[in-house]
């Protein structure tokens, strides 16, 4: 599956499922990235990190490591 740390810039994907336990996980969806929830990728830093994206109508900056534990479709 691909991960949203795959996704290249000015795409649009849709959430299929969220990796990770307990606090990382619960801190994920606390941002609005939710299973279904449509994600675009706005920009990626020159060196990959951080991902700049835009869920449920803000901007958000995510760690490849946060990225890497979004399964999108």
């Amino acid at each position: 599956m691909k991960t949203l740390r795959d996704v290249p810039c000015g795409q649009t994907v849709r959430v299929t499922k969220l990796e990770g336990e307990g606090a990382v996980k619960r801190r994920i969806m606390d941002m609005g990235i939710t299973k279904g929830a449509q994600v675009f990728v706005r920009k990626v830093a020159p060196l990959g990190d951080p991902v700049e994206v835009t869920v449920r109508g803000y901007e958000l900056s995510l760690r490849k490591s946060d990225a890497s534990k979004i399964l999108v479709e």
